[in-house]
């Protein structure tokens, strides 16, 4: 699913919401001018990660995630490590 289908899954009427992320995109992607230390960067993706649970586009997001395989940032509340295994975990998943 490209971004665009996204976007057109996600409009409600003739506007299209914003996802939580969009407000402070550094919450979820880091600062991009300094260096966060563990502990800083511990307590950010905790707010990440609770921002993303109350967020609306999170089944979207997630999905997105997925395919689109990130290698930073908070993605539908998971680390892009997370998403790999989250992902992988529903691979190997049988279906009765």
């Amino acid at each position: 699913m490209s971004l665009a289908d996204l976007e057109t899954v996600w409009q409600s009427g003739d506007e299209t919401p914003l996802p939580e992320c969009t407000y402070d995109p550094e919450l979820h992607t880091g600062p991009r001018l300094t260096i966060e230390s563990t502990e800083a960067r511990a307590a950010r993706e905790a707010v990440a990660r609770e921002v993303c649970l109350t967020c609306p586009a999170l089944p979207l997001c997630e999905l997105y995630a997925r395919q689109a395989r990130p290698t930073s940032g908070i993605w539908a509340g998971r680390t892009p490590a997370e998403l790999t295994t989250h992902t992988t975990a529903l691979e190997d998943m049988e279906v009765a």
